[in-house]
């Protein structure tokens, strides 16, 4: 019987916590999000929002997702989780549902590109709103990531 508890202490990975958050793979994935999600709110913050509706709503989910994003890498830095279980569970369904809005930001986002491109100012808008783009597609890219191997792990 003693030898059942270390056993199943010794199968549940520990949550880094400090700055192994960052050598960690399913958790060095948040400083690019966050990172790439300044991008997308910077980016389209440059343009004339032409189309306030579609490019609203990718402004929403920018910049929400990066402040949330924010608060979890400095739990993270400062090991408030204390290694428990219901941690991984939060953060695994946080990314999950941050790739989802993402998406559909990062498809308005495209849209709002392609409609730019008849505009006025269609040079400059259509090149800010192309990279606002690219930053969305691949900050949706990098929240999947970070889900699935919380997932898997």
């Amino acid at each position: 019987m003693a030898s059942a508890s270390p056993s199943a202490a010794s199968t549940q990975p520990t949550l880094p916590s400090g700055l192994a958050v960052f050598k960690t793979i399913p958790y060095a994935f948040i400083l690019p999000e966050i990172l790439c999600g300044i991008w997308v709110w910077i980016l389209v913050a440059a343009t004339s929002v032409s189309l306030p509706l579609l490019q609203g709503w990718v402004m929403y989910v920018s910049l929400s997702s990066c402040l949330i994003s924010l608060l979890l890498l400095i739990s993270y830095l400062f090991g408030f989780h204390k290694n428990s279980e219901n941690w991984k569970v939060l953060d695994s369904l946080y990314h999950g549902a941050t790739a989802i809005l993402y998406m559909s930001a990062a498809v308005l986002q495209a849209n709002a590109t392609i409609r730019s491109e008849l505009g006025p100012h269609s040079p400059l808008y259509y090149q800010l709103n192309t990279a606002a783009s690219f930053f969305a597609f691949i900050t949706t890219l990098l929240y999947i990531l970070h889900a699935f191997s919380i997932y898997y792990h």
